[in-house]
């Protein structure tokens, strides 16, 4: 017998969905039966004939989920958002408890097809992004946004690089926040207008034919940002979600709609040697209409000049009575060192982007800080970098840097005079780092009065009032931080959210936000923390240990010190659900 000949493997491209039920364990736990006879119904009734109607071939499934294979992106995303607008619909009939809800992953890429499965790269980056979608929520690699993008009504918002287990790359991942005829998390309508002129500033372009400048023009509009924000009669939106847009095209009206402002700002900068040149125009969001368009040149020394001219202006078009004087600093500049902003520039960008990348940060900002001590928002942004590293587990010697972090803190506050930015981290890093919070309340509130369109300012503020045991407050300040960053997040805004339901043991509450926190940022400890705590403290001990499982897989400190929170019965309620999640004596 002539010995077998080599085994032939088979590849192709695919788009791959890979879909499972949220709280599956539960459903089972409350209602096997009934949970069980509804899945069958919705498998028999809606979601095969759904795939088999867009193509698709389920190649396994689970008892929870399924994964299914197509031949085109547009056929999977069409399939995906069908789905679940029709199981949405079919769910409002029933308790919220009693809901199936499936959490819908997509991505495009070579597979391996044998005996009819799939493996390969483009199999487990489906898994994973299913993992980052919400129930009822859709969650798509880029490769698979870039190839729907103007093919299918589905509007897609960016969650920038995500780290996903056992890949090595980072993968850039899309959620579906709205699509006709879908089921949503959010609503396509968007925020209503505020009670007073509304603005949002948009990325710049680059002009400059380097992508290394990148930093440098985002600084820019960073910087006409802040200006803008310091008019007290405009509502300015946070570039958080403003940068959302970043490298899409764009319909300006449904910018003004999805954000809820009624003027938009555009432009671009070019930076040529020690030469800039800003463009800027401004647009009715509600009509499309052009209103104003200029442009500013200057050299590098005169940058920040530039910065404030086209805020001036802007203001100036939306109210001609404007004093021009009013988006000038009080405080002056903070820096006369160029290079020292621009270490700052690096550095903000880099942590804008993952909190990863926080102890590069730290490092261009030590820089900044050697060429000039007294250069504020640097001091206050190094002070938050310590802090991340404490949170994160990522520090190598804690106490280090908890006196790195304090000392950069306090030397903020020396030269903060009236820097909203300035204050309001520094006010944090020490409120963490075991100051008075009363105090640092106190601090964040004058930033707030200082610029009232301060996003960050207000989730400080909402954070900083958790500490001191006041849950109410907290949401109220976090759900203005979500107003005036209503695409992105400021910080873990869902997750103190969630935190504060728990404080006021209203643990329903808390889940959903503690879940969404997860899957904004799968790598910062704190909410796997309170999620295990309120599961163990609703006797969902399996969930409970399920979450502690997941913590430990990005951090050792399952139980941490939680001197932080100063309210001694939320900090027990917390340590309390913790040990009893961890299987610990109580």
């Amino acid at each position: 017998m002539e010995p077998a000949g080599p085994v032939r493997v088979e590849r192709r491209l695919a788009a791959i969905l890979a879909a499972d039920i949220a709280g599956y364990s539960r459903l089972i736990e409350a209602d096997e039966e009934g949970a069980l006879s509804r899945l069958r119904a919705l498998r028999t009734e809606l979601i095969d004939p759904k795939i088999a109607f867009h193509h698709g071939r389920i190649v396994k499934t689970t008892g929870d989920g399924l994964l299914v294979e197509f031949a085109s992106v547009v056929d999977a995303l069409r399939c995906a958002t069908e789905v679940q607008a029709a199981i949405a619909e079919s769910n409002t009939r029933l308790p919220a408890d009693g809901r199936i809800e499936f959490r819908i992953g997509i991505n495009v890429g070579d597979i391996v097809v044998e005996h009819g499965d799939i493996f390969g790269d483009g199999v487990n980056v489906a898994a994973r992004l299913e993992g980052l979608a919400e129930p009822g929520g859709i969650c798509v690699s880029a490769r698979v946004q870039e190839d729907a993008a103007g093919r299918l009504a589905l509007t897609f918002e960016d969650m920038g690089n995500q780290a996903l287990k056992n890949i090595t790359r980072p993968v850039r991942a899309y959620r579906v926040v709205t699509a006709a005829g879908s089921a949503s998390p959010q609503s396509s309508s968007g925020p209503p207008l505020p009670d007073k002129p509304s603005i949002a500033v948009l990325p710049f372009a680059n002009m400059s034919g380097d992508p290394e400048q990148e930093y440098f023009v985002d600084g820019m509009v960073e910087e006409i940002i802040t200006a803008l924000s310091r008019i007290r009669w405009l509502f300015v939106i946070a570039r958080n979600s403003t940068f959302t847009y970043k490298g899409r095209a764009i319909d300006v009206k449904q910018v003004g709609r999805e954000l809820g402002v009624r003027y938009v700002l555009e432009g671009s900068v070019r930076k040529a040697g020690q030469r800039v040149r800003i463009t800027g125009q401004l647009i009715e969001a509600l009509t499309g209409t052009h209103l104003w368009a200029d442009r500013f040149d200057g050299s590098l020394e005169d940058v920040f000049d530039l910065q404030d001219k086209v805020a001036s202006s802007v203001a100036g078009v939306i109210e001609p009575a404007l004093q021009a004087a009013e988006t000038a600093r009080s405080a002056g500049r903070p820096t006369n060192d160029l290079t020292a902003y621009d270490l700052y520039l690096r550095a903000y960008a880099l942590t804008l982007s993952s909190t990863r990348q926080v102890p590069e940060a730290l490092s261009l900002l030590e820089q900044a800080i050697t060429r000039d001590p007294r250069y504020g928002p640097a001091l206050a942004w190094a002070a938050f970098c310590c802090v991340r590293l404490v949170v994160d587990g990522r520090s190598e010697d804690r106490e280090a840097d908890r006196l790195k972090g304090t000392d950069f803190a306090r030397r903020a506050l020396e030269v903060a005079g009236d820097d909203p930015g300035v204050l309001a981290n520094a006010a944090h890093a020490l409120a963490y780092f075991g100051e008075d919070v009363g105090a640092m309340i106190s601090l964040v509130d004058r930033a707030l009065a200082l610029n009232p369109n301060y996003a960050r300012g207000w989730h400080i503020s909402g954070y900083l009032r958790l500490l001191a045991g006041q849950p109410d407050i907290a949401i109220e300040h976090t759900e203005a931080a979500l107003r005036l960053s209503p695409r992105a997040r400021v910080g873990s805004s869902l997750g103190n959210i969630g935190y504060a339901h728990f404080a006021s043991r209203r643990f329903d509450e808390a889940v959903p936000k503690l879940l969404l926190a997860i899957q904004e940022d799968p790598s910062a400890p704190p909410p796997y923390r309170v999620l295990a705590a309120c599961y163990a403290h609703m006797g969902r001990l399996d969930d409970a240990r399920e979450i502690v499982r997941r913590l430990r897989a990005i951090t050792s400190i399952v139980i941490p010190v939680a001197s932080v929170q100063r309210n001694a019965e939320i900090r027990e309620l917390l340590l309390s659900g913790l040990r009893l999640a961890a299987g610990e004596a109580t």
